[in-house]
């Protein structure tokens, strides 16, 4: 081999081994370095809080300790101003006296008038101040069950439909009223076409309503625009439809 040749072999073999030793020692010195030891952290002391009294607030009452009723219906104490509003004198209705004719309860066989007198077993039609005992179910109903509290008035729509024999008082009576109030019974019901086609004939315009919210509507319209202006033909609120 050639002297040079070997001259450059050896230089190479010993920065090759020169790099070796440097890496492993830059390696052993890594892992030579002291390790960190963690240290156990010092909780604090535990601080106890002052013992507090909760009370659970419901929505609904209880019924252990039920509360006793108002002894006055003002949310606070009295007031003694002297500009304080009477509700009194607010009702525009206050001087106007109640139709002879208004109704003052329903009951299940017939009405109680504010004039004292009581229809059992029958409907009433009020019009124009005069009261009239009003069955139109007794049409087509068998013999000995005319005054019976029971009979057929919806047809097979289940509209309620009367013949038109029944309105017969307002086909003679002159100024015929503006409105007609109908109680149904204890709950209200669509009349048939044919029967509000009869009444609108007329020139009567038509309220369909159960029978306790077709007497309050009468009574506060008949006192505000008058007997002569308002109508109402109503059943019973015990009449029971025949199946």
């Amino acid at each position: 081999m050639d002297p040079r040749t070997l001259i450059c072999v050896r230089l190479f073999s010993g920065v090759a081994n020169s790099r070796a030793f440097i890496s492993t020692t830059a390696c052993l010195g890594r892992s030579a370095s002291p390790l960190r030891i963690s240290q156990p952290r010092v909780q604090a002391p535990i601080r106890k809080l002052p013992q507090r009294y909760y009370r659970c607030l419901h929505s609904s009452s209880s019924r252990l300790a039920p509360s006793h009723p108002p002894k006055s219906r003002d949310r606070g104490p009295k007031s003694e101003e002297d500009t304080q509003t009477d509700f009194g004198m607010l009702d525009v209705l206050r001087n106007t006296a109640a139709p002879a004719t208004a109704i003052d309860a329903c009951t299940s066989d017939g009405f109680a008038l504010n004039n004292q007198v009581r229809i059992v077993g029958s409907g009433v039609l009020l019009v124009a101040g005069e009261v009239f005992r009003w069955r139109p179910w007794i049409q087509g109903a068998p013999e000995g069950k005319e005054d019976a509290m029971s009979g057929k008035l919806t047809n097979s729509k289940r509209q309620w439909e009367v013949p038109k024999d029944a309105w017969g008082i307002l086909d003679l009576v002159w100024p015929k009223p503006d409105l007609l109030i109908i109680g149904t019974g204890p709950q209200v019901m669509p009349i048939a076409p044919s029967t509000r086609k009869h009444i609108n004939d007329l020139g009567i315009r038509v309220e369909v309503q159960d029978t306790r919210n077709a007497a309050a509507q009468f009574n506060l319209l008949a006192t505000e625009r008058g007997v002569q202006q308002v109508a109402a033909a109503m059943i019973p609120i015990g009449w029971t439809e025949e199946k």
